[in-house]
């Protein structure tokens, strides 16, 4: 449902969707897997317990919009091998959606993957989902050159690579804060709220056109 409020139709050419959270539900909690091995990569890089690892962990994400920018920021690091070692999951939480295939393959416009992760990782999970097929493309950290969302450097890239007018452009996020540059640029922002702390971050002001819980109900909404 969209905040209560009456659903409005969505006019738009390109529909740019986040990966992780957005396209599969939260609960499959595929994070904290990803968690779990940051922590350890963190500990052994730095020579810190895995206590220390995770304070590091969650002030860079804060700071920097991935834990990953922080490292390399502040330590130098090499991403590659980081994110290599981090996607290496399980996906198999993650349910086929033919609910979500059905919908999309309604929804008239181009499709677009815009990720903090990495193509592999998003490939794995779009696989798992059975929506690859509508995706034209998947710009992820690497296209961004490790520079992640927020940063509004990072928004003028991914627009110009997959030749998005932003005017016509929806954008579909689980973190708020990572609206906000997308509603600058004139795209229609969609966020999809959860009980998550970091979800809610930036949630303020009048960069959220439409707020939902379900995905697949508001996509509906859109092709009724």
């Amino acid at each position: 449902m969209s905040g209560g409020q009456p659903i409005q139709k969505v006019d738009a050419d390109v529909w740019v969707f986040d990966l992780d959270n957005t396209l599969y539900p939260r609960d499959c909690n595929l994070f904290a897997q990803i968690d779990v091995k940051m922590k350890a990569f963190i500990s052994e890089l730095l020579n810190v317990n895995v206590e220390e690892a995770q304070h590091i962990q969650k002030q860079y994400f804060r700071t920097y919009g991935t834990t990953l920018r922080g490292l390399m920021e502040n330590h130098g690091l090499t991403p590659e091998k980081f994110l290599d070692y981090v996607h290496d999951i399980d996906v198999s939480p993650v349910p086929p959606n033919p609910a979500l295939n059905n919908v999309l393959h309604r929804i008239d416009g181009r499709k677009v993957i815009f990720t903090n992760g990495s193509v592999a990782h998003a490939e794995n999970v779009l696989g798992r989902i059975g929506i690859t097929h509508h995706f034209e493309g998947i710009f992820d950290i690497i296209a961004a050159d490790y520079v992640p969302k927020p940063e509004r450097s990072t928004y003028e890239v991914f627009v110009r690579e997959h030749n998005v007018d932003p005017t016509r452009a929806v954008m579909l996020e689980d973190i708020a804060r990572n609206l906000e540059p997308a509603h600058a640029m004139g795209m229609t922002t969609v966020w999809i709220r959860s009980k998550h702390d970091h979800s809610a971050m930036g949630a303020d002001g009048n960069h959220v056109h439409h707020v939902i819980e379900d995905l697949v109900e508001w996509l509906e909404s859109q092709v009724a």
